[in-house]
């Protein structure tokens, strides 16, 4: 089964929290928006551990290296059966400002060209009711277990 690792940022934003997602690069994605951001994830196997695989993935995906006290979130499975293990910090960065690392692929099909694409073409913030629509459906659970951790704190 492959597994990926993620990070949940979030803020505080007067009496309302926010999160941060990434949408995916590349022509598949060009046109696609709700319901396919996600948090700042990717692939990782041994002997690399869950949590430096999420930090990892982060910062190559935004350009922003995290460090602090990381809350784990309970790992979901994907509809294509990726298991996605996630840790929730709270922080704060310029949406606008991310760096994300490139992949390569062929590009128109069948073209025998190969063209670069970041593989995060955009980041923002979103209130928790409007993050529900952006992310991917199998991970509003995370969102879900962050609001309740952040109900408990208070």
């Amino acid at each position: 089964m492959k597994q990926s690792a993620g990070i949940l940022l979030f803020r505080n934003r007067g009496s309302e929290a926010e999160v941060f997602l990434v949408h995916p690069g590349g022509p598949f994605f060009a046109r696609k928006d709700a319901g396919w951001w996600t948090v700042p994830k990717g692939e990782f196997g041994e002997p690399e551990l869950p949590l430096q695989a999420a930090i990892r993935e982060f910062e190559e995906e935004t350009g922003l290296k995290l460090s602090g006290e990381f809350l784990p979130l309970a790992p979901i499975v994907q509809k294509a059966g990726k298991k996605v293990y996630c840790w929730a910090i709270e922080g704060n960065m310029d949406a606008s400002v991310i760096v994300s690392n490139t992949f390569e692929m062929e590009w128109p099909p069948k073209s025998g060209k190969t063209k670069s694409f970041p593989e995060i073409d955009k980041a923002a913030w979103f209130d928790l009711e409007t993050a529900k629509r952006m992310i991917m459906a199998a991970q509003i659970s995370f969102l879900d277990e962050l609001l309740k951790a952040m109900t408990s704190r208070s």
